[in-house]
């Protein structure tokens, strides 16, 4: 038996695989184990649950306020010790958090192949997001197994020389995921019924999703969010759903800056069936998030991103995203466009999404299947 150890810390990186770690448990030979690092603790169970993943091995690393050093510190020890105990034949990370570069780093100091999830996304900038941008580029030179979403990540990687024959373009395992989760719902309405009280009390209304939390966007950026929130909230047809992250950075500017506005419902971050519901009910999102750039498209809602950089172009480039920055001014000035000209709303809505079709875990599989064939 091959065994695979995959390795994962954050929300984000479980949904992105247990897509993949379903596809792979389907595939004979493969002896597949999940070690989660819990770098976000409560956010990554809920995922866990709904997707079926029982983790072989749990660090349980989360501390409040860690600082990056710490984390890392901690993550290197203990990474260390799982892969001495697990002695795996590969090793996959996905994406950019500090588990999925540590975990490449202490993969390669033992000389075990490592595949990359989600690979090649540069934004060109490495104070911006930061410190994704370099966790990832860290991954780069270690990893023998490219999985990029998207055939501009794939380029990006065959510009750092990565060699074309190990960069592969699967689509991203988020729409594997999201549509998995829709059709779960549908099944069962009761994952997603914590959104019921506030659909009835919206029933009618043009709803924006908001969703923010990115470090760069702590401070006056995040003033700069609320003050646009509440000039959209001055129309009476709209409503503004903001799950509010837990982080005080957020919590604490807009508890200041939005009074108690009828038509602003702050409610507590969304587990994952809750917020494809909150997707499925939104007119516009606005997000400071990678992710959302992705899944908000496969639902055919525009996405305005509060960013000034972003590595998702393809979004942009494919029409269903747009680039708004920060600036209160321009925020109000595109949301109030798309809600005002029926056209423009539906040239975003309805273009193709770059990011995948749904298949990508399979093809991850097959590829990894392949490698190990003996």
């Amino acid at each position: 038996m091959t065994r695979i150890l995959i390795i994962f810390g954050t929300r984000p990186e479980a949904i992105k695989l247990f897509p993949v770690i379903a596809a792979l448990r389907e595939r004979p030979g493969l002896d597949v184990r999940v070690c989660v690092t819990a770098q976000h603790r409560g956010l990554l169970d809920q995922v866990l649950d709904i997707a079926d993943v029982t983790p072989d091995i749990d660090l349980d690393l989360m501390e409040p306020g860690q600082s990056l050093d710490r984390l890392t510190a901690r993550l290197l020890t203990g990474l260390g010790e799982v892969m001495d105990a697990e002695r795996p034949d590969r090793v996959i990370v996905q994406g950019d958090t500090a588990t999925a570069m540590v975990g490449a780093l202490v993969a390669y100091y033992r000389k075990l192949p490592v595949a990359h999830v989600e690979a090649g996304l540069r934004s060109g900038d490495i104070y911006h997001p930061w410190p994704e941008e370099v966790n990832r580029r860290i991954v780069a030179p270690i990893a023998d197994l490219h999985f990029a979403p998207t055939q501009t990540a794939a380029d990006a990687l065959l510009r750092e020389n990565i060699a074309a024959d190990i960069v592969h373009v699967t689509g991203n395992t988020v729409i594997d995921a999201l549509l998995w989760t829709r059709a779960r719902i549908a099944e069962r309405p009761d994952l997603a019924a914590g959104l019921d009280t506030l659909a009835d009390r919206f029933v009618g209304r043009r709803v924006v999703l908001v969703t923010t939390h990115r470090r760069e966007n702590f401070g006056g950026g995040m003033e700069n969010i609320a003050r646009a929130i509440d000039r959209i909230a001055e129309r009476e047809e709209v409503a503004v759903v903001f799950p509010c992250h837990p982080n005080p950075n957020v919590v604490s500017v807009m508890d200041r800056m939005l009074g108690d506005r009828a038509n602003i419902a702050r409610i507590d971050p969304l587990d994952y069936p809750h917020f494809i519901r909150a997707l499925d009910l939104s007119t516009i999102v606005l997000t400071d998030s990678g992710g959302v750039q992705e899944e908000a498209p496969a639902l055919g809602k525009p996405v305005l991103v509060m960013r000034e950089t972003t590595e998702r172009p393809e979004g942009v480039a494919a029409g269903t995203a747009r680039l708004v920055g920060t600036d209160p001014e321009r925020i109000v000035s595109e949301i109030f466009s798309l809600l005002d000209d029926k056209a423009a709303y539906s040239a975003m809505a309805r273009a193709h999404n770059p990011f995948g079709d749904g298949h990508a875990a399979a093809r991850i599989a097959e590829l990894i299947a392949n490698a190990h064939r003996h």
